[in-house]
């Protein structure tokens, strides 16, 4: 199968599975820390909740897209980074929402 470089798959097959398996290495650590992130916006909300803070805060979020912003060198495009972490702010506010109030931490 061609390439978009004009090469072929079969030309570098070692070069591309290590990329590969790189690859896979990355995305396991992604989640990880896609996770633990999660789990501590989700104690975050537990502290919200406790003095009847909502679950939203534009300012904050606007400060962590900024910081979002500035850590990016790149190659991933400005705007494909920070939709990227509005869908994860999204996502962790439905999760502090669907927490009850006062349960254990996870």
């Amino acid at each position: 199968m061609a390439e978009a470089n004009g090469g072929s798959t079969t030309e570098h097959p070692g070069e591309l599975e290590l990329l590969r398996s790189q690859i896979d290495e990355l995305d396991r650590e992604i989640v990880k820390l896609l996770n633990r992130r999660a789990r501590l916006g989700m104690d975050a909300g537990r502290v919200k909740a406790r003095g009847g803070l909502p679950v939203g805060d534009a300012d904050r979020e606007r400060e962590v897209l900024v910081r979002v912003a500035m850590a990016n060198d790149g190659p991933l495009p400005q705007d494909a980074l920070l939709a990227l972490y509005r869908q994860l702010i999204e996502t962790i506010k439905r999760l502090e929402e669907l927490q009850a109030p006062g349960s254990p931490p996870s």
